[in-house]
């Protein structure tokens, strides 16, 4: 990994992904929030840290079953492994502090769940002035339709070399992948940053 034209503006680059309940920011909730930490160590991007955690549903709630045949995911494993969401508010204030660059795969998506959770559970303010990065759009504007981030591991060769599991750690992990290729079909990442391609299912 390089990443030189990012690392010449961030100190720390943090690429995430969520899994949900479901597809209403407002109502549904985050189970899973994954990211890994990239920082500039000599002349190589290295993970300095890597997070996974499923997080605790509130009172009342629990995963659809579309949901956990989708993921995995069940109710028992949240009971038992979940852990509190002011914790998680707590983890990303963390990781997101300082000059830091977020990055997902349609981050309009996971920055819409992620803002709801840190305004009930946490501090949403961490979010603020943080610039952003979507790399679907930058798949959106150099590649043709479907869009999907299992359209882009195919396209990049990636297929057998990373998993898109619809598990936020796999997912994640797939992405740091995809931006690398990324980055080696053009290096102007930077000309995307708090740019974010239009998708008519979300808004």
């Amino acid at each position: 990994m390089a990443f030189s034209q990012l690392f010449e503006k961030y100190d720390r680059l943090v690429l995430f992904d969520t899994e949900t309940t479901g597809l209403q920011f407002s109502r549904d909730e985050i189970i899973e929030f994954a990211a890994v930490v990239v920082e500039k160590q000599g002349d190589a991007a290295v993970v300095v840290r890597e997070y996974d955690e499923l997080i605790t549903l509130s009172p009342g709630n629990t995963v659809p079953p579309k949901i956990q045949e989708l993921t995995g995911i069940t109710d028992e494993d949240i009971r038992q492994r979940g852990i509190p969401k002011e914790q998680v508010c707590r983890d990303i204030a963390q990781m997101f502090q300082g000059n830091t660059l977020l990055l997902a795969y349609n981050a309009h998506f996971d920055l819409s769940f992620l803002y709801y959770l840190l305004l009930r559970s946490g501090d949403a303010s961490v979010l603020k002035g943080k610039d952003k990065l979507d790399l679907l759009t930058v798949y959106k504007d150099r590649h043709s339709y479907p869009h999907k981030l299992c359209n882009a591991i195919d396209i990049y060769g990636l297929a057998g070399k990373v998993q898109n599991s619809h598990r936020a750690v796999d997912d994640v992990l797939a992405t740091v992948a995809v931006m690398e290729e990324m980055e080696k079909e053009k290096d102007d990442l930077m000309r995307y940053v708090n740019l974010f391609g239009y998708n008519p299912k979300f808004g």
